[in-house]
């Protein structure tokens, strides 16, 4: 039986802190191996990268995702009670509740929500010295995300309701004022979504029975019982939260068209393919999660290596996207490169892999890509803008990373229409 590699030095939590997207690749370039272990908070964790680590990971019959996430994490960006942590029966009931508001009638109708939002936002734009993207996209798909789900949103809420919703996905991977930031923002928003959970279970709110809040308000779990408020409030954000995240990837959306102007120029083209394909590159290539969790339901033999029963293993999903076996010259931007690709549920896995109805891979990955294309048609065919000078360097330490500067644009003009 071989030895899994393992990490010297007594903790590494500081090493995944400083670099979270790249360190579970780096160092198993180190080790010459798919995976290696160490310790995180003092506890054994077997890291691991590649699309047949992948593969293994998404097995449920091997590994369980009860309890593997740190509690930080469960605290802020997934809240407690939620899918993420179900297993089993439970976890594939409860997803079907989630798959149900997937469909392309529902899909479509969260893209006129969101297309609306841009005209508004873009004449706003349009009258304003310079625009922070990385921020205006948040309120836009706040606005939108709230109204498609159901959640009445005044217009003076919008601003407080924007600023916890981006607070649980961007202050979790922070340490300090930032994640406690992170912790009451989560209290907040889960005491008032399950204050309109109780209200449409009393009759004094009345969403339409397409919404999410209708559909999750009135789930059953696999014991017949409502959720509770909380949990249902938990799953909510599930949805909330998910959708509001669209933001770093359009901003990278920006990104991209800023430093590849001959990828640009291709999407002004008539190949509305193209934009499918640009899109795709954007989630392999950016970073936007950096790893997921789970443990060993018991113990087994992969690859001649020995994974005990309980240990936690921690799967790279920036790294699997960057695999050399693979993706070709994967440190290039190439959308050409998703003619190529096999369509694999486990070397492109930006927001998990394997099965969206049976696995743990986000359900809402579809309205990732059609926001993001959205995005990529409004600021390539309906605005017209200058990137003044600004830091634009990617900044690896932060979870999620972003361009430094958040990607400002000024001198907006709205295109006529055609």
């Amino acid at each position: 039986m071989a030895q899994i590699p393992f990490e010297k030095n007594l903790d590494s939590t500081l090493a995944l802190i400083s670099d979270p997207y790249r360190f579970i690749s780096d160092r198993c370039r180190r080790h010459q191996s798919d995976l290696f272990e160490t310790r995180l908070l003092l506890q054994r964790t077997i890291c691991m990268t590649g699309p047949e680590a992948a593969r293994l990971f998404y097995d449920p019959d091997l590994f369980a995702r009860q309890g593997a996430m740190p509690k930080a994490i469960q605290k802020t960006l997934l809240g407690e009670g939620g899918v993420q942590g179900l297993d089993g029966g439970p976890h594939r009931q409860r997803k079907q509740m989630f798959m149900s508001l997937m469909s392309p009638d529902q899909i479509g109708g969260l893209t006129r929500l969101t297309a609306a939002e841009w005209q508004v936002r873009m004449r706003t734009w349009a009258s304003t010295a310079d625009v922070v993207l990385y921020t205006e996209f948040q309120r836009l798909l706040t606005r939108a995300s709230c109204a498609w789900v159901g959640v009445p949103l005044t217009d003076s809420e919008v601003d407080a309701r924007t600023r916890d919703i981006v607070a649980l996905f961007d202050h979790a991977g922070s340490v300090g004022v930032r994640h406690l930031w992170s912790r009451w923002a989560r209290k907040r928003a889960d005491r008032w979504l399950a204050n309109l959970v109780e209200k449409v279970r009393s009759g004094r709110l009345h969403p339409p029975e397409h919404t999410a809040i209708h559909t999750i308000a009135w789930h059953r779990s696999t014991d017949g019982e409502l959720l509770t408020p909380h949990v249902a409030a938990v799953e909510l954000l599930n949805v909330l939260r998910p959708i509001v995240a669209v933001s770093v990837y359009m901003v990278f959306v920006a990104h991209a068209l800023h430093m590849h102007p001959d990828v640009r120029d291709k999407l002004l083209g008539n190949d509305g393919d193209y934009v499918h394909l640009f899109v795709q590159e954007v989630r392999r290539h950016y970073p936007f999660f950096p790893a997921v969790a789970a443990r060993a339901r018991q113990a087994f033999e992969w690859n001649g290596y020995n994974i005990p029963k309980g240990r936690r293993v921690m799967l790279d999903l920036f790294g699997t996207n960057h695999d050399r076996r693979t993706w070709e010259r994967p440190e290039e931007f190439e959308p050409e490169r998703f003619r190529r690709w096999d369509g694999g549920q486990f070397n492109f896995i930006p927001q998990g892999g394997g099965d969206h109805s049976a696995h743990h891979r986000c359900p809402g990955e579809w309205i990732t890509i059609e926001l993001m294309k959205q995005a990529t048609v409004m600021l390539t065919r309906q605005l017209r803008y200058d990137v003044p000078e600004q830091d634009l360097r990617i900044e690896w330490s932060r979870m999620p990373a972003l361009p430094r500067s958040h990607f400002v644009v000024s001198n907006v003009v709205i295109r006529e229409e055609p």
